[in-house]
């Protein structure tokens, strides 16, 4: 520091060996934005906090000010998802809308069930706007119906999956407090009670007759973009399921941003794949946190003409908030998040809410036109998760990121346990507070375990894994179920007291079922050989007994279907 000129100065030395020029340089400009900073403080902001003080360079501010530049105006303002129905059948009425196996309807078709559903619900059962109303169909045309003619009464859509055990049904009805239930004949079986289920399937039966529309009678159902279009559950890690809540104008300007992205237009055919549940299922494309792995499987079997997205996914910002396109021959090594969607903002900050720097992790901040409107009856939850800055809401994900030199988000982990297992958003924490509710156990830690895995560790020294299994299974989804439950004397703990998941021993998915030689059944005929030598192909094993449950081995849902497929090459089968 020169007292006579007032300049301070500084000198660095770095070996070229361990250090490039460029990494150098951005050093000496970081160590010259903090002082400057510092020198530059006018009085009232001599006292701040160190974490106050910016890393970020002023190439890297105008970096994110420009991926941040995602604004665009669309040509219509944006309406009711319903709405945006009606204005398609006006356009294409004879244009096919939906398709299963032998079943059609034609945009005009479709619109006549939808509403006849809607003045039924209306009529019969009283609906009013802004009314929770659930739906719990296998995957049909009574889905589609079902969605649109709640919309369509002024209801809130809430799906529920088939595939859930009856008590978290039940716990699921009651937290939203509805009173209407859709089923099909498929369905009714999961539910009894004070609750009245309207079964969609005899909607179709009837003759088409326009004349039985009481268009007037629909015309003064009063709905905004405002109002709450759909709730979504998500795994809660209290143990309790948050219900995210979706407002019309989120998901029509997702519409709107996806057209605009040329993504999908009217030519496109979209296959409706994923589980009701899942919030994408409203509007369905291609996307999962992504593996090259994975994206060469998948050009193996699509057309070079069908494009691959990345995308980035989260409930609580409507579909869709960060893409990425992968290239037809990508060199790239992973695939990163992508940049916005239109419309959409973000933030890399760290753990006092400061802007991070280029190619340095920190949290993903989410804001925008996308941002849900809370979670239902959880203002405690809604605080944490939506925060303001600079006067912006933005969605606090939880996700660690990093944005590139070019642009590109890039994804890292996340900052606590909840996990993405074959598409589906987990909390462990709400799988350990179902287990902790049987007696005989204390202690409990679930983890993730490769890629398609959740392995129960549970202290106890009165309790079997079937107990355990038959307990999940009856609270918990499918995919929340542990593929393994290891049962301990005493589960690991740190110098703190606290349990230590690195010393947790690995899980063995076999060994408690194939080391028992004398408990060992071999195959007995020769379609038992072809099944045994399918299920240690695919299951990685040298033997299997017969009597095996595929789940104990570490089996789940798409396990079954490439069994399933492997069962139809095999036994020449014909798909039903």
């Amino acid at each position: 520091h020169n007292l006579n000129l007032n300049e301070f100065s500084c000198t660095i030395n770095a070996s070229l060996d361990l250090f490039n020029v460029e990494t150098i340089n951005t050093i000496s400009q970081r160590l010259h934005s903090i002082l400057k900073q510092f020198f530059t403080s006018v009085d009232d902001e001599i006292n701040k906090s160190i974490y106050e003080i910016s890393l970020t360079l002023p190439n890297e501010r105008l970096l994110m000010q420009s991926m941040n530049n995602t604004q665009v105006s669309f040509s219509s303002p944006l309406t009711c998802i319903h709405h945006e129905f009606v204005y398609q059948v006006m356009k294409h009425p004879q244009k096919l809308a939906v398709e299963l196996d032998e079943q059609s309807l034609t945009y005009a078709e479709l619109l006549y069930y939808v509403q006849v559903l809607s003045l039924h619900l209306i009529n019969n059962y009283a609906v009013v706007p802004g009314e929770i109303i659930c739906q719990c169909v296998e995957r049909s045309l009574s889905m589609v119906i079902g969605i649109m003619a709640i919309e369509m009464s002024g209801g809130v859509y809430c799906p529920l999956s088939p595939r859930d055990p009856q008590h978290r049904l039940h716990t699921l009805i009651e937290q939203t407090q509805c009173r209407i239930v859709l089923l099909h004949w498929l369905t009714k079986m999961k539910f009894i009670g004070d609750i009245s289920y309207v079964d969609v399937e005899p909607i179709l039966s009837n003759r088409f007759d326009e004349s039985i529309v009481d268009i007037n009678q629909l015309s003064n159902v009063t709905v905004t973009p405002e109002n709450i279009a759909y709730i979504i559950f998500t795994s809660g890690s209290t143990g309790i399921p948050k219900a995210i809540q979706t407002r019309h104008r989120n998901f029509s300007n997702f519409v709107y941003s996806l057209h605009h992205t040329r993504a999908l237009n009217e030519q496109d055919v979209v296959a409706q794949i994923c589980a009701p549940t899942y919030d994408v299922h409203m509007m369905e494309i291609i996307g999962e946190p992504i593996s090259m792995k994975l994206v060469h499987r998948l050009r193996n079997h699509i057309q070079n003409k069908c494009g691959i997205y990345n995308i980035y996914a989260p409930a609580e910002t409507t579909v869709v908030s960060i893409y990425h396109c992968i290239e037809p021959i990508s060199l790239e090594t992973s695939i990163p998040l992508g940049r916005l969607f239109p419309n959409e903002q973000y933030k890399v900050l760290d753990m006092f809410f400061q802007s991070i720097a280029i190619e340095q992790e920190g949290e993903l901040f989410i804001g925008g036109v996308g941002i849900f409107a809370g979670y239902l009856n959880r203002d405690d939850l809604t605080k944490k998760s939506l925060i303001t800055i600079d006067n912006e809401l933005f969605y606090r994900s939880g996700d660690l990121v990093k944005t590139d030199r070019k642009g590109y988000i890039l994804y890292i982990s996340r900052k606590d346990y909840q996990v993405k297992l074959r598409g589906q958003r987990i909390e462990l924490g709400e799988i350990e507070q179902c287990i902790l509710k049987i007696p005989s156990i204390s202690p409990c830690i679930v983890i993730k375990w490769g890629d398609d895995h959740l392995v129960a560790y549970v202290q106890s020294s009165d309790i079997d894994e079937v107990q355990l299994r038959k307990h999940c299974q009856s609270h918990l989804p499918s995919h929340m179920t542990p593929s393994l439950f290891v049962i301990l004397d005493k589960l690991p703990l740190n110098p703190n007291g606290k349990i230590d998941r690195k010393l947790l021993p690995p899980p063995n998915f076999s060994s408690k079922y194939l080391t028992n030689l004398d408990k060992l059944l071999l195959p007995m005929n020769e379609n038992e050989v072809i099944i045994h030598h399918i299920w240690c192909d695919l299951l990685k094993q040298k033997q299997i007994s017969t009597n095996t449950n595929i789940f104990t081995l570490g089996g789940h849902s798409l396990l079954i279907m490439q069994l399933f497929h492997r069962y139809k090459i095999e036994f020449c089968l014909e798909t039903n």
